[in-house]
């Protein structure tokens, strides 16, 4: 299928705007994503007139209102979302902890729904944001259920990026990683994305079966033993076995793990 040079450029300056942790400028945008300067001022000023954009102090480029909108239909549509939120809010009101659901997408988890209880946990995960997915609990539940040969293409092809001095960085090493993650039935992060926050996982499937997303419930590490560790490693797993039948899935993790 043939791309529209121009639709991939305006979509690529959402997504630089999006991901940004300060404000842009025109200039800015230009020279990141390699875009003639003119080129990049004409696209910029077109989704501002769609009101993907907005134009800030300074000249700075900001995501528009439209995108918002845009955001909002998509949800209301997607049962995953709907059902998730919910989810979290059961997760949080059992054990009082930070709980999240993620998608995988390419080498990194996307961040769909995050609930906080009355113990906030300081975390770098927003929704919408990005993470590899080898460091966390979501990407690891994940990936643990993909076919190897998928596993080693996907992320053989770079190096793993090191989060913190925990984070796994070596293939090998990861794919154990998750056999045993397989073997106990959930997934679990010893402060490898976030320094002194320990998490566990456990993947969510649609009524095909397949891994649309995982739920993951975050701890202060001073806070979580391995007794604590078994408790909410059975709490995600029921919580996903749930989340995955309101979306049609009819199988139990916590019945073949026998959690």
């Amino acid at each position: 299928m043939r791309a529209v040079s121009s639709v991939t450029r305006a979509c690529a300056i959402i997504g630089l705007v999006s991901q940004s942790p300060e404000p842009l400028r025109v200039s800015a945008i230009a020279k990141r994503l390699d875009i003639p300067r003119n080129t990049t001022y004409e696209l910029v000023n077109t989704l501002c007139a769609e009101k993907c954009l907005e134009l800030g102090a300074g000249s700075t480029v900001g995501l528009g209102f439209r995108l918002f909108e845009f955001g909002s239909a998509y949800a209301q549509s997607f049962d995953l979302i709907r059902e998730s939120h919910q989810a979290a809010r059961d997760v949080v009101r059992l054990c009082n902890e930070t709980c999240h659901v993620a998608r995988l997408e390419g080498r990194e988890v996307v961040y769909l729904v995050k609930e906080e209880g009355n113990q906030v946990v300081r975390m770098s995960s927003v929704v919408g944001r990005r993470l590899p997915a080898h460091g966390t609990a979501v990407g690891k539940a994940m990936l643990a259920n993909m076919p190897r040969n998928e596993l080693i293409e996907l992320l053989g092809r770079a190096r793993l990026e090191r989060l913190t001095a925990n984070t796994i960085t070596d293939l090998d090493e990861l794919i154990r990683e998750l056999d045993r993650t397989v073997a106990r039935g959930y997934s679990a992060d010893h402060e490898e994305s976030t320094p002194g926050v320990r998490c566990v996982g456990a993947p969510v499937r649609d009524s095909s079966g397949r891994v649309v997303a995982a739920l993951s419930i975050s701890v202060p590490a001073a806070r979580m033993g391995s007794r604590r560790e078994r408790e909410l490693g059975k709490l995600v797993v029921e919580t996903t076995d749930d989340l995955s039948r309101r979306l049609g899935n009819l199988s139990r993790s916590s019945a073949a793990f026998g959690l």
